[in-house]
Formats: structure tokens, sequence, C-alpha cells
């Protein structure tokens, strides 16, 4: 159901009082007072961030009292990607900064699991636990730099085992135990870990599921594998049941704490490896430094999305997706992180808005199909729910429609910050997102970030204001990978992210930047949709498409036939009993041709099943293209990325048909 909004209508600007509080507006102010540098407005901050990058970083170390053991010799080595290194020489630890917290009166953590009440936890016994983590660790032998990695649901053993893993200089990595064994062991298996975090099992829908089967499979594929932490926690009787080397939690944590001592490591030792959705061959396992990491979300978590120590801060996520990452960060703001585990669907679509008012979250954060599921149902969790807590609303994952932003605004709370994301696994943060210095607009991201200099390019390297290009990054950030693991020359990570441009990071992402220095976001680049010269997002055609009550899903994509014309096929998902007759087909290319252009419209519209999509609920385009054009099934998806990936049989049924006509 859309709420009649044009992309661009300001919903929300902030109040003086509002920016004058906020962390970016403090910073500017000591900016002011300690470097003699005053800026009138967001946009010239943002001017001098990536020019003066050297700068802007070492004012982002002090602003935040970074405490090294070692000080840095040198900000950055040189303006180069990939390759360059930054702070030079300095040692410090990622979980230390996240303990300076710990005077703090206010809950750590806050838990809730599907059915459950909700679980406080304090900064107290946090340390505590992590303090016994770690000991546990060392005693297995894992030093600087060995891999411990887990299989575990967003649980707080989660957040103890990866603090406890930065503690000691180990490297972090983590899958969701709704990955099958192929998908994690294609993961895990690069980077040879010494210990396997996992828990018995989990839930998810009100479904039980055993994991240890799985388990089993992994610990068979990973031949380094020492030990594995089992924490019960389907069932809190659970034991090591056909498990090898196992150590059960409740055994390693005691009652008081043992000393935690923070490994110092140079600021560019690994704190953990992120995997970028492989849809086709093998995941990118992308390695991410401790301190790259640190200084990221000390700028992104308090100046763009405001966090402050009495914030309680809430992202939907699993922790096989980024958004963990970030907000295990928040602890590092000294704010309380909120954690969900289960269906955010189940029993029905106000479970997470219900957790919001119970657990008086100040900022919550999800996908951006959530909040778009939740406005089609004609939801206004606002009426139900008490949100006077909360200040903001974040949205990632995918492109916010106008609409959405409106029903936000309309029907969860009028004074909110409506922050939109966007950036990438690949460096764990965003490149565009919220300022609480500016006004909302529908449909708009708020700014490029801070030190993060994003533009549009044409296809010559030019860059584009007002006009749709290539996302790319032109100047270093702290939090791109250092290398790719197993990646000798950086050969993989130049193919994948400077190919186009040398020298210059293409993200694949299609962006619009405004001449206020907003920015819109199409989709991805690599599945856009080309017609007699002009390049379409897929993202504006699925918000016309899906608002009309016949349809659930839809997917486009277009491509060179071998006879050299352009065919660009819709695929829509139909409400149950729905037919797609000729009659809807009119109806859905008539609302096309009205709300965007003739360009727009299909060549053929075909009803499917389901839409294929990543376990991190992208939609499949490139690797539904890649099959069309008759390259075999195997090369072009890995379906162990997949959470549906029975759903691509049809698009290799539809390809044999296409090829005969």
């Amino acid at each position: 159901m859309g709420t009649g909004v044009n992309e661009g209508e300001l919903l929300w600007e902030p109040s003086q009082e509002f920016k004058e509080c906020s962390n970016i507006g403090h910073y500017m102010r000591w900016l002011k007072e300690n470097r003699g540098l005053e800026f009138g407005e967001y946009n010239s901050l943002w001017h001098w961030s990536v020019t003066e990058i050297e700068d802007f970083w070492e004012s982002v170390w002090e602003y935040f009292d970074v405490k090294a053991s070692r000080s840095y010799s040198k900000v950055l080595t040189e303006r180069k990607m990939p390759g360059c290194k930054w702070f030079i020489d300095s040692e410090l630890n990622f979980a230390e900064h996240v303990f300076r917290n710990m005077a703090i009166d206010r809950p750590a953590l806050i838990f809730k699991r599907e059915g459950e009440p909700i679980l406080e936890i304090s900064w107290q016994e946090l340390h505590n636990k992590v303090s016994f983590v770690a000991a546990m660790l060392r005693d297995m032998g894992v030093k600087k730099g060995d891999r411990i990695v887990a299989y575990l649901p967003n649980i707080p053993e989660a957040m103890i085992a990866f603090l406890a893993s930065a503690s000691v200089g180990a490297i972090w990595s983590s899958c969701s135990p709704d990955f099958g064994a192929r998908s994690v062991v294609d993961r895990f298996k690069q980077i040879e870990p010494k210990v396997l975090f996992a828990t018995d099992g989990y839930t998810y829908g009100g479904k039980a599921f055993d994991r240890r089967p799985i388990i089993a499979e992994i610990q068979e594929a990973l031949e380094v594998l020492e030990r594995t932490v089992l924490i019960p926690y389907l069932d809190r009787t659970a034991g090591p049941s056909g498990l090898r080397d196992v150590v059960m939690w409740d055994d390693i944590i005691g009652d008081k704490s043992v000393e935690l001592d923070f490994e110092q490591v140079p600021f560019n030792h690994p704190l953990w490896i992120v995997y970028s959705s492989g849809t086709t061959g093998l995941p990118k396992a992308l390695v991410q430094s401790q301190g790259g990491i640190l200084i990221e979300q000390l700028k992104f978590l308090g100046l763009h999305l405001d966090l402050k120590p009495e914030d309680r801060f809430f992202w939907f996520s699993t922790t096989g997706w980024i958004m963990w990452n970030i907000l295990v960060s928040g602890l590092l703001m000294g704010s309380t992180v909120l954690l969900y585990d289960g269906n955010p669907g189940f029993p029905d679509m106000d479970v997470l808005w219900d957790y919001a008012e119970q657990a008086r979250m100040t900022v919550f954060g999800t996908g951006a199909p959530f909040l778009i599921s939740c406005m089609r149902e004609g939801m206004q969790p606002g009426k139900r729910h008490d949100f006077s807590a909360l200040k903001s609303v974040g949205s990632t994952g995918a492109p916010l429609p106008p609409d959405a932003y409106k029903w936000v605004y309309d029907s969860v709370k009028d004074d909110i910050l409506l922050g939109s994301t966007s950036g990438g696994t690949d460096v764990c943060t965003g490149f565009l997102g919220a300022c609480p210095l500016l006004p909302v607009r529908a449909g708009e991201l708020q700014c490029r970030c801070l030190g993060v200099k994003a533009e549009a390019f044409d296809e010559e390297g030019n860059s584009l204001i007002g006009e749709v290009g290539e996302l790319v990054i032109t100047e270093p950030m702290p939090s791109m990978p250092l290398y790719l693991w197993n990646d000798p020359g950086d050969k993989r990570y130049i193919e994948s992210y400077f190919d186009m441009y040398p020298g210059i990071w293409r993200h694949g992402d299609w962006i619009k930047i405004t001449p206020e220095g907003s920015a819109i976001i199409y989709g991805r680049s690599d599945s856009t949709l080309k017609r007699m010269g002009v390049r379409m997002g897929s993202s504006e055609i699925y918000r016309v498409v899906e608002d009309l009550p016949e349809v659930l899903d839809s997917l486009i994509v277009g491509y060179e036939r071998p006879s050299g014309e352009y065919f660009m096929p819709l695929f829509v998902v139909l409400k149950e009993g729905v037919e797609l007759d000729e009659e809807l087909k009119s109806k859905i290319k008539n609302k096309i041709r009205t709300s965007l252009s003739p360009r727009h419209v299909p060549d053929a519209i075909f009803s499917l099943p389901a839409v294929p999509r990543t376990l991190n609920n992208k939609k499949l385009e490139v690797p539904v293209k890649k099959i069309l054009m008759g390259i075999p099934p195997e090369k072009a998806v890995n379906v162990d990325s997949m959470s549906n990936p029975q759903s691509i049989g049809y698009f290799v049924e539809l390809a044999k048909k296409l090829t005969h006509h």
C-alpha cells in the first residue's frame, strides 16, 4: 500500500537543540576550539574530511581518545588503494576500548529470544565471562593471529566469545546457524580455524533446529580444528553427542572473574574475517583490522548514528550479516546493545516493535525489507506502542523506497531521525548514511559519511552530480580490507574492487548524488538495466510492481540475446489464488509505464513460485541473468549462499525454453 510521496519530499528536520546536543555538533565545536577549524555546515566538514584525510582521521583518534600502548609515527603511508597502511607503529586492542566502559551502571547487553522474557547482562558480568573465555583460549594455546570461528545465533555468548578472541589478538569469524554445512565449510575451511564455538541448535518461527549433525560435518571438514566449545541453547541439558574434542561452555565460566589481559597488537593486525556473498565461486574472505574497525566504528556510530552511553542500540541481525559486527561495536560507545534471536515475523510482524517498547530502545535498526513488509501489512506500530524513548530508526541492506520513509513518519513516530544507510560488508560501515545535522527527505540517504570520498562515476571515470553513475570511493578508508585471505598478489582483491577504474574502489552500486550532497541508491550496478542506452535501477521497478495488491515479490533482469536485442523479462510472485492473465499483465505494464516511463516496461512477464535470494535476503539478479544467458547453473550461482536453492530450477527450465525460441 503506497502512501503517495515524492522522492526528495521533506519529512523531518532536526531542531537546533537536537543538532547542538548531537555528538557531531560537539565534535565540530571541539574542532574549532582545538584545531581552529570552523565549518558552517555538514557539507564543508565532509569536504575537509575527504581532502585532508590524514588530519581528519587523526582528529577522530584524538576526539574519541583512542588508547594506544604505543603511539603512531604517521597516520597514513600513502593514499593508495589497495595497500596503504594506517597509524603506523601504533599498538592497541579493540576489546580494551570496549571495557573502558566498565564503570557504566546501565546494562551492557539486553537479550531477547523468540518467545522468552528479556534478559539483562551488566558490564561486570560481561567482563567476567569474557575473562574466563579469554583464559580458556590462552590455555588451549591460542596465539595472536590464530583463527576462532563461531556457528552461533545472535546470543550474548557470541559477543562474549568475540570479545575474548579480540582480547587475545586472535582473528574472529562467524556464521549464523541457518547456514548449511557446505556454506559454513566454504567459509571456514579457507581460514583454517583452531577453535569453533557452536550451539546445539536454535529456534526460529516456533520450530526447533538441532544443529549437532551439521556441527559434526563441519568438524569433519576442518582438519586443523582442535577444539569445539558447545553452548547448550536449544536444550539446556544438551551434551556433545557425536562431536569430538568438545568443551562445554558451562565448564569454562566461573563465578568470579580472572584477570583479563588485552594483547597489544599493531593497528593493522586482523580483528575478524567477514565474507562477501559468494554468489559464484567461494565467498571472498575479507580481512579487516583491529585499529581500522575501531576508528571507523567510533566515527560511524559516534558521529553518524549519534550513539551515547545512555542509548539502547538495536539492529536486527544474525551473526552472518555485517550488521552484527556493527552492533557489537556499539559497546565501544558505552551504549547498551540489544540482541534478538528469532524470526522477526513470528508470531506476527509486531514482535520487534513490542521489543522496542519493552526494552525502551532509542535506536531501532533493521533491514529495509522489514520496514517495507510492515508498511504493506498496513501496520501502525506507533499507535499500539509507547515509543517515547525512540530517537532514531535505521534501515539498510536494500534501498528504502520513498513511501516507506513516509510510512515510518506516519506510522512509527513523527519526530525521529530515519537514517537509511548504504555501505558494505567489505568495509563494515556505511558509505552513505545518517546525519543528525541534516533534514530527512523521502528516498534519500542524508549524506556521504565523513572520511568517505563517495562519488558517482560515468564509464569514463568522470564524477557526476545529479545523474546516476557507479558508486566509487576515490580515497582510502581505514576499514577497507587489509587483504583477502589466501589471495597471492591481491589478485582477487583487485579484480573485485579495482577492475573498472584502476586504483579506485568500485562498489557495484548504482547511485545519484544530489547537488545538496544527499544520495539515492538504485540497486546493484552489475544487475543494472540498460535499455536504449539509458540505465535504470531495478529497485525503482520493484517499488512500483510490489505496490500492486496482487504482487508479493518480483525480480527483473535485462540481458543481450545472441541476436543482439536486449531482453528484459519481469518475474512476479503472486498472492494465492491470483492468476497471471492478460488483464493483470496489462495492469502491471500500465502501472510501470505511468509511474516510471515506457522504457521501464518489461518485454515479458512471468509468474514464478519464489524469487531466489541469498542467506541475507538479497535478490539474486545477476545469477538469474547468467542462467538465462545460458551459463550453466553451477557456474552461475553458489546454491549454498542461497536461502531457497530450489527456486533456481524454474530459471534453468525457462532458459531452455527461451533458447529454443
